[in-house]
């Protein structure tokens, strides 16, 4: 659906079609530009194509955080404190991560100390180094994770925030159309046009609702936010839904509960939302920190740290099932971009709820309770095998398959 942007891969190597096309090109100088014609196309093909990147990575989790401090030093005095516990720190602050310098000297530390990292990048702000890409694929190899871009997409959208993707629809499937469109510019096809990238890198992004039209712009992996009074069982269901269905990773990320502070939930809820990430299949647990005069840590109390290494043994102790941790999905319509924080939410952040939409809230509610982390959502467009990865499928017009 709509455009996709490839994140650079090599083109097949096919003997046969080579020389089929040495001997046209040994004919006539139309068959040269018959071929000609036919490799651009191929190219500008794969040019649109979204790829998953081989990462490689060994670890199972990554269980990280994301630092808001603006220097070095603050940030590599915080990664002291908690490089016990975590194996993966995410760069947020602008001061950092469009100074490729200040950069450097981050990423270089915590490659030494054995951490993997994420650099967050704005779309208007890139870091001063049109190389960067290339620097780090060989300077930090795996260490080097991906880039972070273009925060919230749906979220902005629901709530028509600044920045949102799309102001006007003529309907529901325009809506998906122009969404998937421009977060596909805005997150993603504007890199190719300001840096110099080599091989295949991941794209993550963290959201609060449209989860499956992220995946479908071409964000490799997307971290369900934690955070205010959202249910976190129905934000995972969405979430691993989409990126179970398209053959991607999902993660949890802790954010804000309050407005004003202490601006984070509690020590205790905190272990309670990374473990429950954890047990639910999440490849990246992140908890969100920030500069702030409450703590010498920022948002983070000791009481908060000591949860991060609580759950950092619980997640050492408790190695996961390999097999899918959902059996049942709910499937909801086509180009259905409702917010599900209540019967009530908008549709696209462009509709009011119509009358479907109650229903899917209560149903959806509704089978969490019975199957609790067991259950997924996804969306009837979904391919036939990713729906054939589930024993149950509930779909929202009240049709019900069980397999066999």
């Amino acid at each position: 659906m709509g455009l996709r942007f490839p994140l650079f891969r090599n083109l097949p190597k096919d003997r046969s079609s080579t020389r089929t096309i040495h001997s046209l090109l040994d004919k006539t100088r139309a068959s040269r530009v018959l071929v000609v014609l036919f490799a651009v196309v191929l190219l500008l093909a794969l040019f649109f194509t979204c790829i998953t990147p081989n990462l490689s990575v060994e670890k199972d989790v990554f269980v990280g955080v994301m630092t808001g401090h603006a220097t070095v030093e603050e940030i590599l005095t915080f990664v002291d404190e908690v490089e016990d516990y975590i194996n993966l720190v995410i760069v947020s602050d602008l001061n950092i991560t469009r100074n490729s310098s200040a950069l450097y000297t981050v990423f270089d530390n915590l490659y030494d100390r054995g951490l993997y990292f994420i650099p967050f990048m704005s779309l208007l702000e890139y870091v001063n180094d049109t190389n960067f890409f290339q620097v780090a694929k060989q300077r930090w190899g795996k260490h080097f994770l991906g880039v972070y871009t273009f925060d919230e997409p749906g979220g902005k959208q629901i709530d028509l925030a600044k920045h949102r993707p799309v102001n006007n629809a003529l309907n529901y499937s325009d809506a998906a159309k122009e969404y998937v469109n421009a977060v596909a510019e805005q997150g993603l096809l504007r890199w190719a046009g300001n840096f110099n990238m080599t091989g295949n890198f991941t794209i993550f992004t963290s959201d609060y609702a449209l989860y499956w039209y992220d995946y479908v712009a071409c964000y490799n992996t997307v971290f369900a936010q934690f955070g205010w009074n959202h249910s976190r069982q129905l934000n995972t269901a969405l979430c691993r839904g989409a990126a179970t269905a398209h053959d991607s990773d999902w993660g949890a990320i802790v954010t804000w509960t309050y407005t004003q502070p202490p601006y984070i939930e509690s020590a205790e809820e905190l272990y309670r939302d990374m473990v429950l990430a954890y047990d639910n299949g999440a490849r990246y647990i992140v908890v969100f920190n920030y500069p702030t005069n409450i703590t010498e840590h920022g948002l983070l109390t000791q009481d908060h740290l000591n949860s991060m290494k609580e759950f950092w043994d619980y997640h050492k102790s408790n190695p996961r099932p390999s097999e899918h941790p959902s059996e049942t999905a709910y499937v909801l319509p086509k180009d259905y971009g409702y917010g599900f924080r209540g019967p009530s939410d908008k549709i696209w952040g462009l509709w009011e709820p119509d009358t479907l939409s109650p229903i899917v809230w209560s149903e959806l509610n509704q089978l969490i309770v019975s199957h609790g982390s067991k259950l997924d959502a996804i969306y009837e467009d979904a391919k036939p095998e990713a729906k054939q990865r589930y024993k149950q499928l509930f779909f929202w017009n009240g049709t019900t398959l069980i397999a066999d």
